[in-house]
């Protein structure tokens, strides 16, 4: 999973301190699949998801798009600064 994450589009946009958002997405995500998590657990995965960029929500959220082919990046922030 972590290789996965460090994969994705999304991670374009992550610098070195994301390593342990995503490792604590990870551990929580985990407990969910695994039908351990209390409640709070699956609430901060969510949470952290929408942080990181991982779901639609946190995108939007973020001002990210993923970037059409032919685009240099693949994460591509919707605001300009």
């Amino acid at each position: 999973m972590w290789k996965e994450l460090w994969a994705s589009p999304q991670a374009v946009q992550w610098d070195d301190s994301a390593a342990s958002v995503v490792a604590s997405y990870i551990v929580l995500t985990l407990a969910v699949l695994g039908g351990t998590a209390a409640a709070w657990q699956a609430a901060e995965a969510r949470h952290l998801a929408d942080r990181l960029g991982l779901t639609p929500t946190g995108m939007a959220s973020l001002g990210w798009r993923i970037a059409e082919r032919g685009e240099v990046a693949d994460v591509v922030p919707l605001r300009v600064s």
